[in-house]
């Protein structure tokens, strides 16, 4: 029987049962954009498909019992021999399934193969962001391994199979395979090359030991590992396998798995190598250079990561202003939540673009060869990795604030998508390494700086406000007195500038308008929710609708 006095009325229905790609129009105009016709098609309704999983019921009961339920630690058997497994929750291992089935580490070997891989990637974080660690990885270990020919051979069709097999037995019996990576020490963190884990070789051409510890090795359940390790010449990138082709175990002691702030699903783990075999990929003493590209594909995959995050955040917080009822009206329609609403979107659709872009440029790299495009990323990858990723701790949190109280609990989702925030601002290189890296590339290679400017000023002369924001970061550009300090104030209107640009060429005149008045022109306070009240923002708010 219930209660009189506890009917439930003005509580928002759930986000759920609807597409996740369909819903989103500049995640849909990016596709068409950037994707050829010959494509567009088979790739429109692959993330379609995609999209009706991630916004149903059932995936997104996977990603709160994977949550509930995070990674445990096995060390040891019953009798007391060394495992080292982790064991997870079967809801992680349906969600891996699916966003393996999709494709989601395979873009090295099909036409617009990282755009459509981010598009989905992008997708299927909104159903759950901590499986995004090993497929990130999978995805960019490709271009480590084609530096060896053999190892590539061997690896590279597991990396990009459709299939996930669970489970530690020889990779060779598998017909698809998820790597991870062990970069940081306890004494080093961001400085590699203070690494102490120490590279023996053995008799056998490029085989190695490895003595050592990692204190951040993610996904330790994965079946092989790319790690640094100082070998006799220097620095240098191996592979360490799980299991042996023999079907031992290689020595990979799992010492403890991390207790993170968010991404709970996910394991991360601090290990040891104590007479660990490894196969050298690359050259001894070239371990950075080797994995430079890897670094480069998984700082795209924190933009990308970042801006679903943004997106999710966004169509929560508008999904729920549409229909609650509060002082006489729909949230949505009050005009200071309005204006709440269309700053956030527009931090959302700047995210999404830019990070579509630089797909598209991956894409060019891979299929062209493009000079161009290429020394566009040099500097737009750590460009777009300092600022999107910075932006998404502040949208997640303004954007549980729209639902209110009902934002701060668990039920919501929206203090798993606050928690999650902070993970790709600090994964693969945190602020102040992005902004020295853009410091290097300005330095080193201006063929860099010349592709950046390009792209940006194919806006030029579209609006006055992009144009005097050009401006004044040319000559920001040429004082380099300080230039370190100011490291991130430039990176910034980098960043800034380069989202101005590509929202004036390609976002309806609303969203353009509002970014410029706001972000370039200054016509904006510290908070969000300060937009010019003469600007579209009925347009803007109804564009972010995900349904």
């Amino acid at each position: 029987m219930t209660a009189t006095t506890h009917t439930v009325t003005n509580q928002v229905p759930p986000l759920v049962g609807y597409d996740v790609f369909g819903g989103d129009r500049a995640l849909a105009e990016g596709l068409e954009r950037h994707a050829t016709p010959e494509v567009l098609d088979e790739a429109r309704s692959e993330l379609s498909a995609l999209g009706l999983l991630a916004g149903s019921a059932r995936a997104q009961e996977w990603g709160t019992r994977a949550n509930e339920n995070p990674p445990k630690l096995r060390t040891h058997d019953r009798y007391g021999n060394r495992i080292d497994e982790v064991e997870f929750h079967p809801a992680w291992h349906q969600l891996l399934d699916a966003a393996v089935s999709a494709g989601l580490t395979d873009a090295w070997g099909r036409p617009d193969g990282h755009l459509r891989r981010a598009a989905g990637f992008y997708v299927w974080t909104q159903a759950e962001a901590g499986n995004g660690c090993p497929l990130s990885m999978t995805h960019a270990a490709v271009p480590a391994l084609r530096t060896d020919p053999e190892l590539a051979a061997e690896w590279e069709p597991r990396l990009t199979s459709h299939r996930y097999e669970p489970g530690l037995r020889p990779a060779g019996q598998k017909a698809g395979a998820l790597f991870g990576m062990g970069m940081t020490e306890k004494q080093g963190g961001s400085d590699v090359r203070a690494n102490t884990t120490a590279a023996s070789p053995l008799d056998a051409a490029g085989e190695y030991l490895l003595t050592g510890h990692k204190w951040f090795c993610s996904a330790p359940m994965c079946d092989g590992f790319l790690v640094l390790a100082q070998a006799p010449a220097g620095l240098t990138c191996f592979l360490v396998p799980r299991v042996l082709p023999d079907g031992t175990r290689n020595v990979f002691l799992i010492q403890r798995l991390k207790d993170k702030l968010g991404n709970r699903s996910n394991a991360s783990s601090e290990v040891e190598f104590d007479g660990t075999w490894a196969r050298r990929v690359g050259e001894e003493g070239r371990g950075v250079r080797t994995i430079i590209e890897m670094v480069a594909a998984t700082r795209v995959d924190c933009v990308l990561g970042s801006a679903a995050l943004m997106r999710q955040s966004v169509a929560q917080a508008v999904h729920h202003a549409a229909h609650r009822g509060a002082f006489g009206g729909e949230l949505i329609d009050k005009p200071l939540m309005r204006n709440v609403l269309a700053d956030l979107a527009l931090e959302s659709e700047a995210a999404t673009t830019l990070g579509l872009r630089l797909a598209a440029a991956q894409d060019a790299v891979q299929s062209t060869g493009s000079e161009a495009e290429r020394a566009f990323l040099r500097l737009a990858v750590p460009t777009a990795k300092y600022w999107v990723t910075k932006r998404c701790t502040p949208v997640a949190a303004e954007a549980l604030e729209c639902l209110g109280g009902n934002g701060y609990v668990e039920e919501s989702g929206m203090p798993r998508l606050l928690r999650e925030s902070p993970l790709n601002s600090i994964w693969e290189g945190s602020g102040n390494v992005q902004a020295l890296d853009v410091l290097r590339a300005l330095q080193r290679e201006p063929e860099a700086l010349n592709a950046f400017l390009q792209e940006v000023g194919k806006a030029r002369g579209a609006d006055h406000r992009l144009d005097g924001a050009i401006k004044d970061l040319l000559t920001e550009l040429a004082d380099l007195d300080g230039i370190e300090a100011r490291a991130r104030r430039l990176v910034e209107r980098m960043a800034l500038v380069l989202q101005g640009s590509l929202l004036v060429r390609w976002a309806p005149s609303a969203v353009a308008d509002a970014f410029c008045a706001s972000r370039l022109g200054g016509d904006w306070g510290t908070a969000f929710g300060t937009l010019p009240h003469t600007l579209d923002l009925e347009s803007v708010v109804t564009r972010a609708r995900a349904v």
